[in-house]
């Protein structure tokens, strides 16, 4: 989607749909609105006392305007009532307006945003807010994975957003850093939706490289022997079955060089999850490509993060490999000594993110992390208990989880942070090893954020489970079929939150 901001008039435009946005009951046409009233001979007035507008949220209404001015037709956006806005009903409200782009008689499009326009926004929204919301929603919305399709529709709208003059500045700027972090979160999505015999491990790691060579990022991978040299039993357990090589992806961001404290992002990199050899149903087994998923959200989110630029130290962790039931794959009643020299009773072959994870969590504090997030689409639990509507939130730290949640208000992907009570670690503990991989049928969700917090230790520590969140067979409002990008725009959030405070 090409966007881009002017100042011109909005009837002096030669585009297929000018689209005006108004709120509930507001009587009152101000700015670009009022002047096409006037110019369309009052239609739009007309048809608000007539109560044919009323600005309910997503109401849409089309005036032709025959000729009147260079537009085609004029589309009229319902925004809701001004008390009930968030950016959270910007977004989905735009996100759902994608649609009306993509028509093959529409080429350009203009959207009035300028001040004069949008004269009234809730207290708790500013216009850059606002800009931010509209933008995510229309280039989120926008988002499709048809690459794979032979008759691959390659039509990139062309937005206009009318401003203020002096307002197209600054503005300008939040456009340029929402296509930033949208393009992040479209990423995300690419690389989760990409099927598992394209997307290897040694292809996300390519592509990892490819993108850290184009922002001021650090790249470094490790292969089977040198994560074999570091003692990672776990990781290295969980690539046996596979043909696939087993990757370490490393991606450092520098933006404040002289402070030594350093967010560690680690994401759960299984490109294929079969369950191995306690293999999995047949049923939807296909969307295991994407259990891939926490680790493209931060490849992803410090790709953002370094072209944004903030004054703060995050590296981005995945361990990458496949769990496959091979000849030589790992079988339940195995145990694995992991880098940090606790051993793991496999019980399960199919609970092996929190072995990924262990490993590459000892491996980021090894590297001076302090702090870590870790993302995994880990159990189908989460989803008994939260549904596909939030992601599940697991820490040993609660400032840290305090602090993500509050950044996941602003985005809009929603979270939820349940207990760790220590009771629960008595359900993975193992008489042979230092613990099993599984805890049983009850608490799944937590008890496997535990175990991964054995290897967090008193490091600050945060795990977010995205199971149910990370894919949507349901389209609405900015979210396509398929993969969903969450929770990118938060961790972006959570950093930029953290670099203003430094």
């Amino acid at each position: 989607m090409n966007i881009t901001a002017i100042a011109t008039p909005v009837e002096d435009q030669l585009v297929d749909i000018v689209v005006v946005p108004y709120f509930e009951n507001s009587d009152t046409l101000t700015g670009s609105a009022k002047k096409l009233d006037t110019l369309l001979n009052q239609s739009i007035s007309k048809l608000i006392g007539d109560k044919e507008i009323t600005g309910k949220v997503s109401e849409t209404t089309s005036i032709y305007t025959y000729g009147t001015i260079k537009a085609k037709k004029i589309l009229i956006v319902g925004l809701g009532s001004i008390e009930n806005s968030d950016l959270e009903s910007i977004r989905t409200i735009f996100g759902k307006l994608t649609s009306r782009f993509k028509v093959k008689e529409t080429n350009q499009s203009l959207i009035c945003l300028d001040s004069d326009t949008i004269s009234k926004l809730p207290q708790k929204q500013n216009k850059n807010q606002f800009i931010q919301a509209v933008v995510e929603g229309l280039m989120l919305g926008d988002y499709e994975f048809t690459k794979h399709k032979s008759n691959e529709n390659n039509k990139q709208p062309n937005l206009l957003l009318h401003f203020n003059q002096d307002e197209i500045p600054e503005l300008n700027k939040v456009i340029s850093d929402t296509r930033i972090i949208s393009n992040a979160v479209n990423l995300c999505r690419d690389l989760a939706n990409e099927p598992s015999n394209i997307l290897t491990p040694t292809k996300l790691a390519e592509t990892a490289k490819k993108l850290s060579l184009e922002n001021p990022l650090e790249y470094k991978e490790l292969n089977r022997e040198q994560m074999k040299d570091l003692g990672m039993g776990a990781l290295l357990g969980v690539a046996k079955g596979s043909k696939e090589e087993p990757k370490l992806i490393v991606l450092e961001y520098k933006g404040n060089p002289n402070n030594p404290n350093k967010l560690a992002l680690v994401g759960k990199g299984i490109t294929f999850d079969s369950g191995g050899i306690s293999i999995k149903p047949a049923t939807n087994m296909g969307d295991m490509k994407a259990d891939m998923a926490g680790g493209g959200a931060v490849i992803s989110s410090i790709l953002a993060i370094a072209a944004l630029q903030p004054r703060i130290n995050v590296i981005s962790v995945v361990p990458a490999t496949e769990n496959m039931p091979g000849g030589n794959a790992q079988k339940p009643g195995d145990i694995v000594k992991t880098m940090s020299g606790k051993t793991i009773e496999i019980d399960n072959t199919d609970a092996e993110g929190r072995l990924v994870l262990a490993d590459a969590i000892t491996y980021v504090k090894s590297l001076g992390a302090t702090e870590i997030i870790d993302v995994a689409t880990l159990t189908g639990a989460i989803v008994i208990a939260l549904g596909n509507i939030c992601a599940g939130v697991f820490s040993n730290d609660k400032n840290l989880a305090d602090e993500l949640i509050v950044a996941s208000h602003t985005t809009g992907e929603k979270m939820w942070e349940l207990p760790m009570f220590e009771e629960y670690s008595k359900q993975y503990k193992s008489k042979i090893a230092d613990m099993k991989n599984v805890g049983g049928r009850g608490a799944g969700s937590i008890t496997g954020a535990k175990i991964i917090g054995e290897f967090a230790g008193e490091t600050p520590w945060v795990h977010i489970d995205i199971a149910g969140t990370s894919r949507t067979t349901e389209p609405k409002g900015y979210q396509s079929y398929g993969a969903t990008g969450i929770p990118v725009r938060t961790l972006i959030q959570l950093v930029l939150n953290k670099s203003l405070s430094l």
